[in-house]
Formats: C-alpha cells, structure tokens, sequence
C-alpha cells in the first residue's frame, strides 16, 4: 500500500466530466442531451489539482479555454497528460495565454508514448523555424516512478484504456483515473489507501475501451476508498439525478464545476 504523507492539503475542481463528445451530443434528441438541468452539461473532462498551493492540470482538452475561464484560475504551474486522444489535448494550444500572463515555459509531464503524440499532432510549436506565438512549453518524462512537480510528489498509475495505454495519478490520498478499462494488480496497489478515488463510468452497458458503471463500482469496491467519484460520463449513462439516486452513500457522480477538498 502507497504511504502519503498527511500534511499534503489537496483541493480538485472538476473542470468537465464528460466523454468524449461532451453532453448534449450534437444533435442527438434524447432526455439527457434534452436535459435543462446544469448537472447535465458535461465539457470534455480535465481537473484543477491544487496541492499545497500548487496548480496542477490534467489534460487540455477542447474546452480547455472555457474551462479555465470559467473556474477563476489565476496560475496553472503544471499540465499532466492522461493521454494523446484529442479529447484530452487538444486544448493545448490555449496554453498561450497563461505563457503570456506568467512569463513561463509550461511544463507538461506525459509518458514518451504521449508526448510522441503531442509532438506530432502539434508540430508547430516544437519546429526549429517556430512563430513566435506558439505554446511556449517543454516536456517532463513520466516513467514508472513517483515524480515532483515544484515540490510535489505524485505518483503515475499506469493503466490500459482498450489497446492504448492510459496514465492515472495520485496526488497524496487523492486518485484520478480516466479512460481505464482494465489495470494491474500491481498498479492497483499504488491507489490501494487513498481516501478519495475518482474513475470513469461511461455508459450502464459494456464498452471496448472504458470501464461501465457496474465494472466502475466493483473497482470502487474493491478500494474500498472514504469517497468514490464517477467521471468521464456519456449521455448514455443517463441523468445526473437517475444516476445519483442509485449509487452507494459514499459514491457521487462528479458534475463540472465540482469542487471537492482533502
């Protein structure tokens, strides 16, 4: 079992919650996406981490800008990749306005199969010849091992999300994991004690890549955390308030805006 050290304080903010195509889909006519309730609108899921003063983000995805706007932010020291689906990064380019505002180079921590990617589909701002108004950011290895970013330990659990690969993260009693469908016993003792977990739950039936929400909630079990957090939702799920009314006590599903402390 993972040992934290219990003077971390840890505030999250749920920047989005929802899959990939966000809720309401576009054009899609059913009750949810119909939905007039607030905790039914999800933008592309992403958190604000705040450890001990520090700004921690995970993933940039397209309402990324928004998303920050929206939340007050006045600092992000840091960016932490999940992965390299354009649900999770394709915000990055809004970085810009936080290089201009802080006068830094944003650090973005990912695994070399991530930043692979990152490079590729964002080419322009890793060119010799680069425009001078391009993300102004620099990479941070993710290996196996716990890393610090300004001071602040976190650890990488590694994950599968279908074939692809998918880094989750723990910071002190705090786990976030997204687009998990599977994960080893051996990464699974790295959550193991954590007083919070936070994890996917697509949809009620099964799916390739993610877990559903009864495989979310046998997982929840099994780590039997203070409090579990359901995140990364589709519309096919249904309704926050269908949803909600049938979970444990101690498991909530996360809605953006969300804002949640240690």
């Amino acid at each position: 079992m993972f040992e934290t050290e219990m003077s971390t304080t840890i505030a999250l903010e749920f920047l989005g919650t929802g899959t990939s195509q966000g809720v309401p889909v576009i054009g899609c006519e059913c009750a949810v996406c119909g939905s007039s309730s607030a905790l039914d609108k999800r933008l592309r899921s992403s958190v604000l981490v705040t450890m001990n003063g520090v700004n921690l983000v995970v993933d940039t995805g397209p309402d990324f800008r928004q998303q920050i706007l929206r939340s007050g932010t006045s600092k992000v020291d840091a960016v932490l990749y999940t992965h390299a689906h354009a649900d999770h990064i394709m915000g990055l380019d809004d970085i810009r306005a936080i290089n201009f505002q802080q006068k830094i180079d944003m650090p973005l921590y990912a695994t070399a199969q991530t930043e692979q990617s990152i490079r590729r589909i964002f080419h322009y701002a890793f060119s010799e010849h680069k425009y001078p108004g391009v993300p102004q950011v620099h990479f941070e290895r993710v290996g196996a091992e716990p890393f610090s970013v300004l001071g602040q330990r976190v650890v990488p659990i590694h994950a599968h999300h279908g074939a692809s690969e998918v880094t989750g993260f723990r910071f002190g009693d705090l786990t976030y994991l997204t687009d998990v469908k599977s994960i080893s016993p051996q990464e699974l003792d790295k959550v193991k004690g954590s007083h919070t977990v936070i994890i996917n739950a697509l949809r009620l039936t099964e799916h390739h890549s993610h877990l559903n929400l009864e495989q979310a909630l046998e997982l929840l079990h099994q780590l039997a955390p203070q409090q579990g957090y359901l995140t990364h939702i589709s519309h096919l799920l249904g309704s926050h308030e269908t949803v909600s009314a049938r979970l444990p006590s101690n498991i909530h599903l996360a809605y953006d805006g969300l804002k949640i402390a240690l």
